[in-house]
């Protein structure tokens, strides 16, 4: 039908792998940690926090992800645009917080990965190592 497309989408599972090879990374770098993994429209798909995380961090892990999703690009860039002089993109309800990056299948953004409990270079720095378990399936 040409009024119906179809496209790629994330599931349970590899929302599970993702999160447990980015769990497995910070715990190996003795890192605490929220995790969150969410769909291309930023619902959430999947959530963990490691022991002794600041609770703050929950909301900050989830943001990310819904931002890295809906904006298909890694909260990194809005936050060097802002540092950049780019002061709209305050106004958008995005977090421009490095450490949410989206999931990408065939070109195509199929939701984000986000976390938060660390500095924001050691948040994506997981949420890479995440991302690199649906790259090796």
């Amino acid at each position: 039908m040409a009024h119906i497309r179809q496209v790629p989408a994330l599931t349970l599972e590899a929302a599970k792998a993702i999160a447990a090879a980015a769990e497995a990374y910070a715990v190996g770098q003795r890192w605490t940690v929220a995790i969150a993994v969410v769909n291309a429209s930023g619902g959430l798909l999947l959530f963990l926090c490691l022991d002794d995380t600041q609770p703050g961090s929950e909301e900050i892990a989830l943001a990310k992800a819904r931002t890295a999703a809906r904006l298909k690009r890694p909260t990194k860039a809005l936050e060097d645009a802002i540092a950049g002089g780019r002061a709209a993109l305050l106004s958008v309800g995005a977090l421009a917080l490095e450490g949410g990056v989206p999931i990408e299948v065939a070109g195509r953004v199929v939701g984000a990965v986000g976390v938060s409990g660390m500095a924001s270079s050691q948040d994506a720095e997981v949420a890479r190592a995440g991302l690199a378990a649906l790259a090796a399936e």
